[in-house]
């Protein structure tokens, strides 16, 4: 079967690309005129801690979003209209994601930290929700995906998915009283898919 989403996945691995390298430009230098000797070089740098958070969590977290793309996708054989606008729906927000970690960046370390964070976790609801869209949009028809896959394999990656959408939504509500707590809820939920998407697709090729 020939597979007819290459075009689909070569575009999207494109707009990932240039949303990982847009994180970059929130990664200032210091003014020469501030800085006169090591001291207030080492001094700047950790003034900037909410700087490198807000880049550190957005680029690992674009990354695991790529690698779980690339993952659907090796499922995917065939495509529909359906398919394409989901596809679409989750580069639009990720390549969106640049803007709450400008926000994050900014204003986590003062008084609208709430506020930020929320709105940084609230992006994740709606590309965990884009996520789940594409998933269903290409299971619900077999023949759309991957000749042999079973009944299981396309339960697990459901599943997979699933269980983010109350994580994140936990995390969008710690966010409003404990935001450094959601910010650890987010990333945990990454390392547990960093860690699990691996051993999902090597039970999904044993089937």
């Amino acid at each position: 079967m020939e597979k007819e989403t290459v075009r689909i996945e070569g575009f999207s691995d494109a707009v990932f690309a240039i949303a990982v390298t847009l994180l970059v430009l929130d990664l200032h230098l210091p003014e020469e005129n501030l800085i006169k000797n090591g001291n207030d070089l080492v001094i700047f740098m950790k003034n900037q801690w909410p700087v490198f958070l807000a880049f550190i969590l957005s680029f690992f977290s674009i990354f695991i979003m790529w690698v779980n793309h690339h993952k659907i996708f090796k499922q995917i054989y065939s495509r529909n209209s359906a398919i394409m606008f989901a596809n679409g729906l989750i580069l639009f927000l990720v390549s969106a994601v640049s803007y709450p970690t400008a926000l994050l960046a900014r204003y986590f370390n003062g008084e609208a930290s709430s506020v930020v964070v929320a709105i940084y976790t609230g992006i994740f609801v709606l590309i965990n929700f884009a996520y789940n869209l594409l998933w269903f949009l290409a299971s619900r028809n077999k023949k759309l995906l991957r000749p042999g896959i079973m009944d299981a394999a396309i339960k697990k990656i459901r599943n997979n998915y699933l269980y983010g959408f109350p994580v994140y939504l936990i995390a969008l509500i710690f966010s409003f009283w404990i935001p450094a707590v959601s910010l650890m809820i987010l990333l945990g939920l990454w390392i547990f898919w960093a860690l699990s998407s691996g051993k999902i697709e090597m039970s999904i090729n044993k089937e």
